[in-house]
């Protein structure tokens, strides 16, 4: 059954989160602020948190930024992911992916599709890992952030869930590059 085992040590992730808006500040910001308020009750660190437009370099700087910081582990979107000409935080952050998480998209529209039914369809979250950091990329509405983070991320992002979670895998995210420049 899966779960939290509590024999095991919860580890504190650094967490960074962006709001893609035109419109919003970070005192309007109620999306960012639920990511915020949600990363901390789970006992991790709010390690950075920004606003920047819908702007494909604007995103993508922010987020190849986080990418680089070794302080970060997990960087986490929220808007920009529709269909209109302004949603680009796909376009500008999946470049990055070294791989994506395809699952997660489909778990974030089944959750989704229990609370909005069909209109889950006009969102395109989307995951992935780029230099060990977990990136996810979710729709600009406080609900999703919330199905999200409650749905999916707050599992997987606690060393203690069962059978299996993203923190366990951490340390072996960047294999590939080790791997390289032993062969190389």
């Amino acid at each position: 059954m899966p779960g939290i085992d509590e024999t095991l040590t919860f580890i504190p992730l650094s967490i960074a989160v962006l709001t893609v808006s035109d419109t919003r500040s970070l005192d309007e910001d109620k999306s960012g602020a639920t990511l915020a308020e949600r990363i901390a009750k789970a006992g991790h660190t709010l390690e950075d948190r920004a606003i920047v437009t819908d702007d494909v370099e604007a995103i993508r700087a922010k987020v190849k930024g986080w990418i680089e910081n070794p302080a970060i582990d997990v960087i986490i979107t929220t808007g920009g992911t529709g269909f209109t000409g302004r949603d680009v935080t796909p376009e500008a952050i999946e470049p990055l992916f070294e791989k994506r998480m395809d699952g997660f998209s489909a778990i974030f529209h089944r959750i989704s599709y229990d609370k909005i039914g069909t209109s889950t369809i006009q969102s395109r979250a989307t995951a992935g890992v780029a230099n060990a950091t977990f990136i996810f990329v979710l729709p600009g509405s406080p609900g999703a952030c919330k199905d999200a983070w409650d749905g999916i991320l707050v599992s997987q992002l606690d060393y203690r869930y069962r059978p299996c979670n993203f923190v366990e895998i951490m340390p072996r995210l960047d294999e590939h590059l080790k791997r390289g420049k032993l062969q190389g």
